[in-house]
């Protein structure tokens, strides 16, 4: 039989990736292929493994590492060539400044927890509640705003964490109000500026507004996000915040290089703020302020260096590249499309149902994938379809504040959930899931209505 020439009808219409190509062999139309099912195909088990492998992250199996199976996700992808080895690849190095800035906070707060830094702060904040319970809990609600707003939701979870909870147990107070503050504000107050959130740089890609237009954007829904977080999660703890504790908790004072790294943290804070004015990449300057601190306090103690690579939780540098490379094969399966039609479609819609839409479709989708990939679709999605305005930041509200709601909806938020299981305590999913239920949709509705009104 000799060989039939290929015939690929086309239609002048623009059609989805997915759409039905008909090609016909033979002029007598003999194998007729349906391209359809086969891309149908290879979308739907790019969702299936991508999706089960998110889903054994936030379950952790066995209590096996989060990033074994996104890496293993990632890996299996590739091998089964649903995304070539190139595209894996750039996927990886998208994330370049993600990787370079969790290191250099990595390094920082293990720094600073060496040192005893933020347990000092931690004490000083229970001398000073006088032994109660609930003035203790404003207190550390306070410090975790600074530290959010200044060095990022990161520092939050992983460097005061451990600092608080060790400041209440020897208080004798019920640590878990003061850990989920730890947890909740790291995403309430994310927003508040560019750099306290690396999600933020995620969604503008590139587009970052300056500080001041930030501030007027964002200002009012970070205070209503803030604001109303604390009263609920108060709320919540009344009847644990009851009665007193003791206070006489380790005052001593700094050693010299304890004051080195309280130096270099605020060092910290001037270099991402002015990198965040300039519009540059926060990794880079993240990464050469840890390593400069952590160079100087070598000179006085020279077990620093493997201290500190010994105890950093690396596996989150291969959690985050394994996400990247999801969220790459799931855009190629239609994930980007979808959501930069959604996005036109809301852009059709009253403003204030548009903005909610986002806000909380958004928030839903992050605590079922978690906010890094989530971000990184929305972040393409809202550049493709041109979004602005009131609906491009309640996205990026979403993105930062949607995650509590569950222990796995943000990146600050597994980081937490690590910096605790080091110091032997444990959060389920379900318990965590029963205070973000309540505490999460009130303050995001909070504040995208301030977003509008502002």
């Amino acid at each position: 039989m000799s060989v039939s020439k290929l015939r690929v009808q086309n239609v002048l219409k623009p059609r989805p990736p997915c759409a039905n190509l008909t090609v016909r062999h033979g002029s007598k139309g003999i194998g007729v292929i349906h391209l359809t099912g086969f891309l149908a195909g290879r979308a739907a088990a790019i969702w299936l493994i991508s999706l089960v492998s998110i889903a054994l992250v936030l379950i952790r199996p066995k209590g096996w590492p989060e990033a074994w199976w996104a890496a293993a996700g990632a890996s299996l992808l590739v091998l089964a060539r649903l995304l070539s080895p190139v595209s894996a690849a750039r996927a990886i190095a998208k994330g370049l400044d993600v990787y370079l800035f969790l290191t250099g906070m990595m390094i920082m707060s293990e720094l600073a927890r060496r040192e005893g830094v933020f347990d000092w702060v931690a004490g000083h904040a229970v001398r000073a509640s006088r032994g109660s319970r609930s003035r203790l809990f404003v207190l550390i609600y306070a410090v975790g705003i600074v530290v959010t707003v200044f060095l990022s939701n990161d520092a939050t979870a992983v460097v005061l964490t451990p600092a608080v909870l060790a400041a209440v147990r020897t208080a004798g107070a019920e640590p878990l109000p003061y850990l989920l503050i730890c947890a909740f504000i790291a995403n309430a107050a994310s927003f508040v500026l560019p750099i306290s959130n690396p999600a933020n740089l995620v969604v503008y890609r590139g587009d970052m507004p300056p500080l001041g237009r930030w501030l007027l954007t964002f200002g009012l829904p970070s205070a209503a996000s803030i604001l109303l977080t604390f009263l609920i999660l108060r709320w919540l703890s009344n009847k644990v915040l009851r009665g007193k504790m003791q206070t006489h908790v380790d005052n001593r004072p700094l050693s010299l290089t304890g004051k080195l790294t309280l130096y270099g943290i605020a060092l910290l804070a001037a270099t991402l703020m002015t990198a965040s004015a300039l519009n540059m990449d926060l990794g880079a300057p993240a990464l050469a302020v840890g390593l400069l601190l952590a160079i100087v306090i070598s000179f006085r103690d020279h077990a620093t260096p493997k201290d500190i690579a010994r105890e950093i939780s690396w596996s989150v540098l291969p959690l985050v590249a394994g996400l990247f490379v999801i969220v790459q094969a799931l855009n190629s399966a239609g994930a980007l499309d979808a959501a930069v039609q959604a996005l036109h479609a809301m852009k059709q819609w009253p403003p204030l149902l548009a903005a909610l839409s986002s806000g909380f479709g958004i928030a839903l989708i992050s605590n079922l994938m978690n906010n890094l990939p989530s971000g990184l679709i929305s972040g393409a999605a809202v550049q493709a379809a041109h979004a602005a305005g009131p609906l491009r930041s309640a996205v990026l509200i979403g993105v930062d504040l949607g995650p509590n709601l569950s222990v796995t909806g943000s990146l600050a938020t597994i980081l937490w959930l690590i910096a605790i299981r080091r110091e032997g305590q444990e959060i389920s999913f379900w318990r965590f899931l029963k205070w973000g239920v309540l505490v999460m949709p009130p303050a995001l509705a909070m504040a995208i209505l301030a977003l509008l009104l502002g």
